[in-house]
């Protein structure tokens, strides 16, 4: 056998390595380091490099959102003033008044009276020239004569044909046929007097009189105008203004303190610093469908007239409390076919149209009697094109 035949390589292991082998080279070690450390730092840069990219594009994202999402600043409703007692917005009217209007037919003559004038019941506001009817005063009077005549003529007759009835000279049925026609003849008189007394009647329609105390409030006629009877033309309009009704729309929230006899104070713009006192007479005990508030009627002297009829008033009940309504600036109000409305904008940023019903005006500031709460959250500056649903983002005082 070959003893020069090759053998397996011997494996050396740590321990069996020969105890003259050379150990690594420090340089080599000092070079893995630097490789390692250098890995790192690449790593650690990287990232540090992609995370603020990252949240630079999700920055991006949200300021694109939010530029695409509309930006409204927001008001909540504040209360009003409180005030002493309930008032509420009156209008004043005369005790009595009237609408005068012509009985006859023909041209106006004249008028003694203008507006402003006091007149007392029966006087002579404007006089009515009338040919028709004098011309039919004249036939009817004429008519009425013959038929007097007629009468008479037959009267006689009826006591001459008695006579002769009693001497059996004419028979009893031509006695009764003279009787029968001087009943009718009489019948035909009193008819004709009718028709005079009729004419007589409508002509003293061509004086038009007051037919109370009061003012001329209104003159709707002049000299030549015609004038017809029952033609819807009013010639005067009087009112008697010594005591004034005063009505008032009570809110059905209140209708409970309101009773007959109960006392008010009525104001009146052109006088700041006086009240004019008024009491409840009536109600008309039903609250209204539309405006859920309930009628009310006060009585009101009118010391001097100074009141004057159809004039803008309040009427404040002292005995009932009532809380401040709220209150939102005018801006914030949308005027559209539906009415006016206002923009509220709930939790999630949605916003909702309401219709609303406006109090009093404050100038910059309107009373709201319905349609938001003091919760709400209602867009101060509304632009024409906001609809309900649709999404917007509350500015806040950061922005």
């Amino acid at each position: 056998m070959n003893t020069s035949e090759t053998q397996p390589a011997p494996i050396i292991t740590p321990d069996s390595a020969p105890e003259n082998a050379d150990p690594p080279s420090p340089h080599g070690v000092r070079l893995s380091r630097v490789a390692i450390i250098l890995a790192i730092l690449i790593v650690v840069g990287a990232v540090a490099g992609f995370i603020p990219r990252l949240r630079l594009r999700q920055q991006t994202q949200n300021d694109i959102a939010a530029l695409a999402t509309t930006t409204v600043t927001v008001v909540s409703p504040e209360p009003g003033k409180a005030e002493d007692g309930l008032i509420l917005p009156a209008e004043v009217q005369p005790l009595l008044q009237a609408s005068i209007f012509a009985r006859v037919n023909g041209y106006l003559k004249k008028w003694n009276v203008d507006i402003g004038a006091h007149v007392t019941a029966g006087q002579v506001l404007a006089e009515i020239d009338t040919p028709e009817l004098d011309r039919q005063l004249d036939q009817a009077r004429a008519q009425l004569g013959v038929a007097e005549a007629n009468l008479k003529l037959a009267q006689i007759t009826d006591t001459r044909w008695q006579s002769l009835l009693r001497s059996n000279t004419v028979s009893k049925q031509e006695a009764d046929q003279t009787s029968a026609s001087a009943a009718v003849n009489a019948a035909t008189v009193e008819a004709d007097k009718a028709v005079v007394r009729q004419f007589e009647e409508t002509q003293a329609f061509q004086h038009v009189v007051a037919p109370f105390d009061g003012i001329i409030t209104a003159r709707n006629v002049d000299i030549g105008d015609l004038i017809s009877n029952g033609g819807g033309h009013e010639l005067f309009h009087l009112a008697q203004m010594e005591k004034l009704r005063v009505y008032v729309r009570v809110p059905q929230t209140q209708t409970a303190d309101i009773h007959e006899g109960q006392s008010a104070e009525v104001l009146i713009p052109e006088y700041p610093n006086e009240t004019f006192p008024a009491k409840v007479v009536t109600t008309a005990d039903a609250v209204s469908n539309t405006s859920r508030t309930l009628l009310t009627e006060l009585r009101a002297d009118n010391p001097k007239d100074r009141i004057r009829i159809g004039s803008y008033a309040q009427v404040r009940f002292n005995s009932i409390s009532a809380a401040p309504a709220l209150t939102l600036p005018t801006s914030a109000l949308l005027f559209r076919a539906q009415g006016l409305q206002v923009g509220v904008v709930n939790a999630q940023g949605v916003v909702e149209l309401r219709k609303i019903q406006l109090g009093r005006d404050f100038g910059p500031r309107v009373e709201i009697l319905s349609g938001v709460t003091a919760a709400d959250k209602v867009i101060a500056n509304p632009f024409d094109s906001l609809v309900s649903g649709m999404t917007v983002r509350v500015a806040t005082s950061d922005s």
